[in-house]
């Protein structure tokens, strides 16, 4: 089968730009589609072709017209969830085409694309999913679909699908990454911010803590799934030239035992790269000889959710952290000399102390790249439920993680001009 994979464009829309001329706010996704090169892996026996619309400008109608696939599998953050219903529907005024969405909002959401333009939706981890999805397909497609973690579409009607399960002993023993289907994008998954080329490569699904404000559960059904260590060496090694690895994963150290072994490997098999991970405050206190292994085999930079300085709030978020963990933790980074991206959430809530609050912090610790993202209640998170009455843009296109989707305490203006500043403060005291 001709089988179109797309990655949809940056389509995220921004408030403060619409509404005050505030700019320099709207959220830019780049790097490189890894959950559809994953995907691809198991597809071998049909013809494939990558469209990565975040590195490629094309009209989307006219190359689906002059590809004549078969079969167009999506993938869609929440922000990404309506223009990837407007390209599906496009697609089919173009030709006879089954549309499938996956990704994390078709995991966390999957009734959002429960519409006429869409044929299948895949849920959780798709790998597997997709592969019998597939032979459905070409060997029964007249007869009913009933794949663990597929639903069919269906108008009107709840969708009716069985989750897929996995065991948490289970090994995810699934082929290589298709790397070579974004040979031609490779030059554009680079991070200016670091100044370095990246790839990327999957240690781990999913995510063993329960934050609030998170939509990772929704990938795996809540449970925490290591690759196996065979899986991550071949996927390193077979990498196209990436001197620079983020290793994705919600939390690299979820499991203390795999990163121990995987660290011991890399540096068996010698291999020569640098690597940017996600780790956890209370891991970094509680390991960091881990760390300094790590460091050892070529660890540059972590990204560390601090997300709250207030431990009201962190208890809220049930992030099950304090704010005298979190400078324990950057106590740690910072005499092992490792480069620390910083992760603050910042509340519709705040008030002018807040915002103060929040800017002495980060100019009292030595953090080299502050992150900020404002506080967004995504569909199919613990905080969705607790906030969605009080929810008062229901826009997807603004879930890009710097609009406030719930009422903020400030004059609207004044909370975006106050969080502009902010930026504009952390990125002149960034370190890289």
């Amino acid at each position: 089968m001709n089988i179109l994979l797309v990655n949809p464009p940056n389509c995220g829309r921004s408030i403060p730009e619409e509404r005050y001329g505030i700019d320099s706010l709207k959220q830019i996704f780049r790097g490189e589609p890894l959950a559809l090169e994953v995907i691809a892996s198991g597809l071998t026996e049909h013809e494939l072709t990558l469209l990565d619309l975040k590195a490629e400008d094309c009209d989307f109608k006219e190359t689906v017209c002059r590809l004549k696939p078969q079969l167009i599998a999506f993938t869609a953050m929440t922000c990404e969830a309506n223009t990837v219903k407007q390209l599906a529907a496009q697609a089919k005024k173009c030709c006879q085409v089954l549309t499938v969405v996956g990704g994390i909002h078709a995991s966390n959401d999957p009734e959002f694309f429960n519409c006429e333009v869409v044929d299948y939706i895949v849920i959780g981890l798709g790998q597997q999913s997709m592969v019998e999805l597939m032979d459905h397909l070409e060997h029964q497609p007249t007869s009913a679909c009933q794949i663990d973690g597929v639903a069919p579409t269906s108008p009107g009607q709840p969708l009716n699908w069985q989750p897929r399960r996995f065991s948490t002993q289970q090994q995810l023993n699934q082929p290589a990454p298709r790397y070579d289907l974004t040979t031609n994008y490779r030059s554009s998954y680079f991070l200016s911010k670091l100044q370095v080329q990246m790839g990327f490569v999957v240690t781990a699904y999913g995510c063993p803590y329960r934050c609030s404000f998170c939509s990772i559960a929704g990938q795996s059904g809540g449970q925490y799934l290591c690759q196996p260590i065979d899986s991550v060496i071949r996927d390193l090694k077979l990498l196209p030239e990436s001197p620079f690895v983020r290793l994705v994963d919600a939390n690299t150290f979820g499991s203390i035992s795999h990163a121990r072994k995987l660290c011991q490997r890399i540096a068996d098999e010698q291999i020569n790269k640098q690597y940017l991970i996600d780790v956890r405050a209370d891991t970094v206190v509680r390991h960091p000889d881990l760390l300094k292994q790590w460091q050892e085999i070529g660890l540059r930079s972590v990204v560390i959710g601090f997300e709250e300085i207030s431990d009201k709030r962190l208890t809220q978020m049930n992030k099950q952290g304090s704010s005298a963990l979190n400078s324990k933790a950057l106590e740690v980074l910072n005499q092992l000399g490792i480069t620390v991206v910083g992760d603050f959430i910042v509340d519709p809530d705040y008030d002018e102390e807040d915002f103060a609050a929040l800017e002495h912090y980060i100019s009292r610790h030595h953090i080299d790249l502050p992150m900020l993202t404002i506080m967004t209640p995504l569909p199919g998170t613990a905080m969705y439920e607790q906030q969605k009455k009080n929810i008062t843009e229901h826009n997807l296109d603004y879930y890009t993680l710097t609009n406030a989707v719930t009422a903020t305490r400030l004059p609207e203006k004044e909370f975006y001009s106050r969080y502009a500043e902010l930026l504009r403060s952390c990125h002149a005291q960034a370190k890289i």
